[in-house]
């Protein structure tokens, strides 16, 4: 049975949330015979009070020691092939967000990541799109460096899904204190093509204890300067990667083609 393994850091500040974020995920569709699995790690201690007892989640607590670190320990246990984000103070925007990624990218063997639209949700309920979001649809090369070197990165970095083996293959997320989530986006773009949906795949929740609120100005320059030049370099390797076709064609849920035998996604 296919699995998405979708990974949440959380801290101290949102681990409020964690109730909210379980409901969500709880609550999403999956394609026929794909599974959920959800990985929390705690950056330090939290309380997992909200959090009940499933098997489809596994929770640990790590030292401090920022987000990248506390992913990269839960990417760790992950068993899915695929591979998602989502902060604990964030949400998915209804049942099928899951869905959408996992039927772009089965179906399209030659896509190795997809990204969507995220909705700033503010304390009042409202929500409000992002200023630079790109056309729906296969997204040209580059469309997320050059938006970056030009001082408006297009998406969240958040709402990337992508082959699990191929996180592990770029060193997932950097040593940086900010936007280690734009780097696995940025880096996945080097190597492969993605895929812009056109429905909503995320709700960034605006409030008092985001970390990214606390960056500052000179941190945010130096960051976006690794960002840009570890992409750059990847770009230059001239390195390619494919999704594992031939590894799909030995589950039994796939047909000889190396897709996924699923229909078309209901609404």
């Amino acid at each position: 049975m296919p699995v998405i393994s979708v990974i949440t850091p959380v801290h101290p500040a949102a681990a409020g949330f964690l109730g909210e974020t379980y409901h969500c995920l709880a609550g999403q569709r999956l394609p026929p015979g794909w599974s959920l699995q959800w990985l929390v790690q705690a950056d330090g201690p939290v309380d997992w009070k909200p959090l009940p007892d499933e098997p489809w989640i596994s929770h640990h607590t790590g030292r401090p020691g920022g987000a990248a670190r506390a992913r990269t320990l839960a990417l760790a246990r992950a068993e899915g092939v695929l591979l998602r984000q989502l902060d604990a103070d964030d949400l998915l925007p209804d049942p099928l967000a899951l869905a959408r990624d996992i039927h772009i990218l089965i179906n399209n063997p030659t896509l190795a990541w997809v990204v969507s639209p995220c909705l700033d949700l503010h304390a009042d309920g409202s929500t409000a799109p992002g200023p630079y979001d790109p056309d729906a649809g296969p997204l040209p090369p580059r469309t997320l460096l050059d938006g970056l070197l030009a001082g408006r990165f297009p998406v969240m970095g958040t709402t990337v899904t992508l082959y699990t083996e191929l996180a592990r293959a770029l060193g997932a997320w950097p040593a940086l204190p900010y936007s280690q989530d734009v780097a696995l986006c940025l880096n996945a773009e080097a190597v492969s093509a993605g895929w812009m949906q056109e429905q909503p795949g995320e709700l960034y929740r605006r409030h008092p204890g985001q970390a990214t609120l606390l960056r500052p100005a000179e941190e945010r320059r130096i960051g976006g300067k690794a960002l840009a030049d570890q992409a750059q370099a990847l770009h230059r390797t001239g390195w390619a990667y494919r999704p594992p076709v031939e590894n799909l064609r030995e589950d039994p849920g796939y047909g000889e083609d190396g897709r996924l035998r699923v229909p078309p996604l209901a609404s």
